[in-house]
């Protein structure tokens, strides 16, 4: 038999070498070798942070050469219908960066960059040339699109008082007038409508061809149109009375004010307005197909049969 002082040693023992197991078990746990983790070495933690400012600024300073590269030694030598190659070259020279790195950066940087500097430097590659491209073929740098619609356009009839504006909208291209069975659209027709240009759009050249029945004719713009009959064109009639003053909604818009004949016959007349200006690099150009269609008003003329 055990007495009970030897029991309580025994047990006494037992919990203390329990306790030095459950103590060291903690403390391999808390190692940092133990976990896979590498001991901090401020020294080469602040080699590693060097290595990878100096990896930033070099790609920095690499895309904005390609950049500048691609902007007046590559655009000026490409058509716009080629102009992929814009952005597929350039980008395409992301594979050239570790190969720069290798020749730029000194051995001691070098054996900190790897995979994950790569992918980051592709990165900062990508929308560092496309911020700088946006830059260099805007305005005040470039300018690569040519004047657009201000607004919309509109036909209107002159019968030497009152401009008559049609109420059908020119938004999808077509204005539809509708005339008395027999009829023409009578006064003198003019069409109205403004360009605007992030740079300068009385630069630009523009034509208007009128089409009907095969005939095709060059017009001409009115230059003192808009500004003789400024009062007429805000007070113009409509059923909706809203386009006529806003044909031209800024100062800095070129108007322009073509008469595209007089009393019109029924029928579809194209209207091709064709814009060119001399940009920065290539020659820009914009073409508007719009259609005036005249149309008897045939239930009227049903009706009253």
């Amino acid at each position: 038999m055990v007495d009970l002082q030897t029991a309580m040693a025994a047990a006494s023992a037992e919990r203390k070498q329990r306790s030095g197991a459950a103590s060291e078990e903690r403390k391999v746990r808390r190692s940092g070798a133990s976990l896979g983790l590498e001991p901090f070495d401020p020294v080469k933690h602040v080699s590693k942070e060097k290595a990878d400012t100096a990896s930033m600024w070099l790609v920095i300073v690499f895309s904005i050469t390609v950049s500048v590269m691609m902007r007046y030694v590559l655009m000026p030598n490409t058509t716009p219908e080629k102009s992929d190659i814009l952005y597929l070259m350039p980008l395409s020279a992301i594979i050239l960066i570790p190969q720069i790195h290798r020749m730029v950066m000194p051995k001691d940087f070098q054996e900190f960059y790897g995979k994950g500097t790569w992918f980051k430097a592709g990165f900062l590659h990508t929308f560092t040339f496309l911020a700088m491209s946006f830059l260099l073929v805007n305005p005040p740098m470039g300018d690569i699109v040519a004047p657009k619609l201000a607004s919309h356009w509109a036909i209107a009839t002159d019968d030497g008082e009152v401009l008559m504006f049609n109420e059908d909208s020119s938004k999808d291209g077509e204005i539809e007038w509708i005339v008395s069975n027999d009829g023409r659209l009578e006064g003198d027709i003019w069409l109205l409508f403004a360009l605007a240009d992030n740079v300068n759009s009385d630069g630009a050249e523009v034509t208007v061809e009128l089409t009907h029945q095969s005939v095709t004719q060059e017009l001409a713009s009115d230059a003192d149109f808009w500004a003789t009959n400024s009062d007429r064109i805000a007070n113009g009639t409509k059923t909706d009375n809203s386009s006529a003053p806003n044909l031209v909604p800024h100062s800095k818009d070129q108007p322009f004010a073509v008469n595209i004949g007089n009393d019109l016959a029924v029928g579809t007349h194209e209207i091709m307005v064709t814009i060119t200006e001399d940009g920065d690099p290539w020659e820009n150009e914009r073409v508007y197909n719009w259609k005036l269609v005249v149309v008897e008003a045939v239930e009227q003329a049903e009706s009253g049969q």
